[in-house]
């Protein structure tokens, strides 16, 4: 199933500023920051990162929805959200 990217727009968002957290995270290992402030910026960025999957995932259920009989992309759909669990 292909979503137009619009549709997608406030995910493809959050995973661009995920991106930058991850880089952030980088930086302060190379500058020997503390685990604890390492710890909390690792689970904002996986926080973020999951939302933004739970987001693509809805979306592609909100189209499941409009097309019933295609069983096999509502399948995918159930199996990648659950792998998000």
């Amino acid at each position: 199933m292909i979503i137009d990217s619009q549709e997608l727009k406030a995910a493809r968002d959050r995973l661009v500023r995920v991106q930058g957290q991850i880089g952030g995270i980088v930086r302060m290992i190379d500058d020997g920051r503390d685990c604890t402030e390492l710890l909390t910026q690792l689970a904002a960025a996986n926080t973020a990162l999951s939302r933004a999957g739970f987001e693509i995932v809805a979306t592609g259920m909100a189209h499941c929805a409009d097309e019933p009989r295609d069983g096999a992309n509502r399948a995918a759909l159930e199996k990648a959200f659950m792998s998000l669990a």
